[in-house]
């Protein structure tokens, strides 16, 4: 992973590589919790779904319609939720492995892990809400 990602406090842009684990990404100048929203890969997934935080992988594809509806409501949610969640972007024509891996057959599909495990699935769009909710139900798990 290395994205730009910019504090929602002081607006600075930050360069993220790596986390060290049982952390979240800080901004450089402020301290901040940085909004976790980044493109996943096949090769970087197994890393990608490891967090101190819940993790949602969108499995999506950029010809999809349902898809470009959930795409601004998860960049909402981690914007919202810094330092309390980490969204992934797979998309499964570039990446066919990882959806392969939990079945996925219809798009976007959500896949939540907790700890690195599998918790939680949705298939289809979902409203910002329920999203909320189910992210802070894994929140509350042990």
């Amino acid at each position: 992973m290395s994205d730009i990602l910019t504090c929602q406090k002081c607006e600075a842009k930050n360069r993220v590589t790596r986390i060290p684990e049982g952390q979240v990404p800080a901004c450089a100048q402020c301290g901040a919790a940085l909004p976790w929203l980044h493109d996943g890969t096949d090769a970087s997934f197994a890393e990608d779904t490891r967090a101190s935080v819940p993790v949602i992988v969108d499995f999506w594809a950029p010809w999809c319609g349902p898809c470009r509806i959930m795409g601004p409501v998860l960049e909402e949610i981690a914007r919202d939720m810094p330092g309390k969640v980490r969204i992934v972007k797979v998309n499964v024509d570039e990446n066919p492995r990882s959806p392969g891996m939990f079945g996925v057959q219809g798009i976007p599909t959500l896949v939540m892990f907790k700890d690195g495990e599998v918790v939680d699935q949705i298939v289809g769009v979902v409203q910002k809400p329920v999203l909320v909710e189910r992210i802070k139900h894994l929140q509350q798990l042990g």
